[in-house]
């Protein structure tokens, strides 16, 4: 892999704020905790989801319901790609039936890990609606899927990188553009 120069988007201050601000509009748009749920997207959505929660539940002193949905089956590049699958439990330890679900993603590119994650849910159950939140929206879609709460617009080539790094400690979270390197010094020809 060609080496890639990182700059920072987020520190662990701006992702605390964006998910408190994320946790504020899900709440707005859902009137209250009422039947929402969240559900993250293994690896990083279900770590996200979780924060998520704990913001709402310090402002409404009640816990949403969430989960973690593993999409690899569902994947449409799994073979082509010829990657191999390390499955994760999916754990949704509540009815999606006539429930507002959120789902959770750290990064949206494509859409095609949303499409996957809708049609694992839907295996699941029928929820009344579906809303999605993404960390950093980087655009580049392929599926008609836009995001309902986004932490941060980042425009960016196909060649560039979005890494989200989250933490056990939140300290320590933050979000870097990943650009590649390039072999112009800026020097005279």
């Amino acid at each position: 892999m060609a080496e890639k120069y990182r700059r920072m988007l987020l520190d662990s201050d701006g992702v605390r704020r964006v998910l408190a601000r994320m946790a504020a509009q899900i709440l707005e748009a859902s009137q209250g905790i009422g039947e929402l749920a969240l559900v993250g997207i293994v690896s990083q959505g279900d770590v996200l989801a979780r924060r998520l929660c704990e913001h709402i539940r310090r402002v409404e002193d009640l816990a949403v319901p969430n989960g973690r949905l593993d999409i690899t089956l569902y994947r449409d590049d799994i073979a082509r790609s010829g990657a191999t699958t390390h499955m994760q439990p999916t754990e949704i330890p509540f009815s999606v039936k006539d429930r507002t679900v959120v789902l959770v993603d750290d990064v949206l590119y494509t859409g095609r890990t949303v499409r996957a994650a809708m049609d694992a849910l839907m295996d699941i159950g029928r929820p009344r609606a579906i809303q999605l939140a993404v960390l950093v929206d980087r655009g580049h879609r392929e599926l008609p899927i836009q995001p309902d709460y986004v932490g941060q617009v980042m425009h960016t080539r196909r060649d560039e990188e979005i890494e989200v790094r989250l933490a056990e400690n939140p300290e320590d979270d933050a979000v870097f553009l990943l650009e590649p390197a390039t072999d112009w010094t800026g020097g005279e020809d």
